[in-house]
């Protein structure tokens, strides 16, 4: 691993380029799915429907997803490593049962019908593809645990080539579905969502063998104070608490667009912006876990993982205008992703609302990071209730006051919601050493 005392810019960006690589691929499959679904019957009906089955897979995902960032802080040493592979087994099969239980069909049709408030069109499609997706959180948890273990080890090249096997069965599953009858465009969607992911799942494993060998040929823990399970529960317990909060912002945000003006062109075109963004969004992910890792025990890496978040920030934030706020936005929205000149127009003033998520995105992803790094995770929970809070409050606010088009209101929220987030971390952060102890 690097050395934080003798950290530059430059091993930074090599140490953060793979994942950050990672993170792109996996931002290509929402834009590449959404132009496979816009390209088939029914697309305003599909793009929907897909939308809604994502939030809902991502909604039950939630509590696993962070076990990558865990397994990156936490696993040094033989017992280390078991304590957290049972707990990723153990999470992994609660994540699946809630996933059967939302599945089946009185409880679906509670969800979908009575809370969100879909048409019937969109209700059947919703259904299957969300049961596409079943394997799908179980997967996620198991991969992200061993993608955690190989960022430790500094191992992030591994990681790049996982998700290039992943994108490749994802796309290769795609194509195919693309040419049979009869098939719905988010059923496409969902199923080659399952195949990528599973794929890559099995790959993970495969490359991080060695680096679990050594881990296991160890018996001696290299902690004065060996991980326990209650240890284990007590880190991660905030982190699980945060990515719940923060992905079920997702079906929340459908619910309202589901109940504003212009609903169905809001759930048809969010599923295209959010995929716009998050490319953007991705490299400022990928930040989080180089936090983590270069941090240092005494936060010997703070002044140059700081300096590069900030160079990060800007450059996204201008790479993403350059869409919204130029020509390039129709380009984009009707060659690329398929939207009829209506639907591409009606995406343009949400996507440059949003312009500036990315950039907090990466401010956020390097707050947290020195907080895991410092086993401070209840502040990460408290951050993303204020976020949660100040989203709902202006979802709102947006919808059933001031009668505002949904996907509008949704980026107002959503930009709302994540400035607060941020202003909350700000002064925990603000008071971290900037040189060595």
């Amino acid at each position: 691993m690097t050395d934080p005392t003798h950290l530059s810019l430059r091993r930074v960006f090599v140490f953060w380029l793979p994942l950050a690589f990672t993170w792109l691929m996996m931002a290509t499959e929402g834009p590449f799915l959404a132009a496979v679904i816009a390209r088939l019957a029914e697309p305003k009906y599909n793009l929907a429907a897909f939308g809604v089955a994502f939030s809902l897979a991502l909604i039950v995902e939630a509590p696993i997803i962070m076990i990558m960032s865990a397994a990156t802080a936490l696993v040094r040493d033989r017992p280390s490593y078991l304590k957290m592979r049972t707990f990723t087994a153990v999470l992994n099969a609660a994540v699946t049962f809630a996933m059967v239980v939302l599945i089946l069909p009185p409880v679906f049709n509670v969800v979908a019908s009575g809370l969100i408030g879909l048409p019937p069109e969109v209700v059947n499609r919703t259904h299957l593809a969300t049961l596409l997706l079943l394997p799908w959180p179980s997967a996620i948890g198991f991969r992200r645990f061993y993608q955690g273990v190989l960022i430790r080890h500094g191992l992030t090249r591994r990681v790049a080539y996982g998700t290039v096997v992943r994108l490749a069965a994802m796309a290769v599953t795609a194509l195919l579905l693309f040419r049979l009858p009869q098939m719905e465009g988010c059923w496409v969607g969902a199923a080659a969502l399952s195949a990528g992911v599973m794929l890559e799942a099995v790959v993970s494993r495969i490359m991080a063998h060695g680096t679990v060998r050594r881990l296991l040929e160890g018996s001696e823990p290299l902690d004065n104070e060996p991980l326990t399970y209650r240890s284990v529960t007590t880190f991660y317990y905030p982190l699980a608490l945060t990515s719940l909060l923060t992905l079920g912002l997702h079906p929340v945000v459908t619910f309202f667009m589901g109940h504003s003006r212009a609903s169905l062109e809001s759930l048809a075109v969010m599923p295209v912006i959010g995929s716009l963004v998050f490319i953007f969004r991705a490299v400022g992910l990928a930040y989080q876990e180089v936090g983590i890792a270069l941090m240092g025990d005494h936060c010997e890496g703070y002044a140059t993982l700081r300096s590069f978040a900030a160079l990060l920030g800007a450059a996204v934030v201008v790479g993403l205008a350059l869409i919204a706020w130029t020509p390039l936005s129709s380009i984009w929205f009707e060659r690329v992703s398929g939207l009829t000149p209506d639907l591409a127009r009606f995406a343009l003033t949400p996507t440059r609302i949003l312009t500036i998520i990315p950039g907090l995105t990466v401010l956020l992803s390097f707050q947290r990071g020195i907080l895991v790094s410092l086993k401070d995770t209840g502040r990460i929970t408290w951050a993303t209730a204020i976020e949660v809070v100040g989203a709902v409050s202006a979802l709102v606010l947006g919808v059933f006051v001031l009668d505002g088009v949904g996907v509008v209101v949704a980026a107002v929220a959503l930009v709302v919601g994540r400035l607060g987030a941020n202003a909350f971390l700000v002064p925990a952060v603000s008071r971290v050493p900037r040189r060595p102890w």
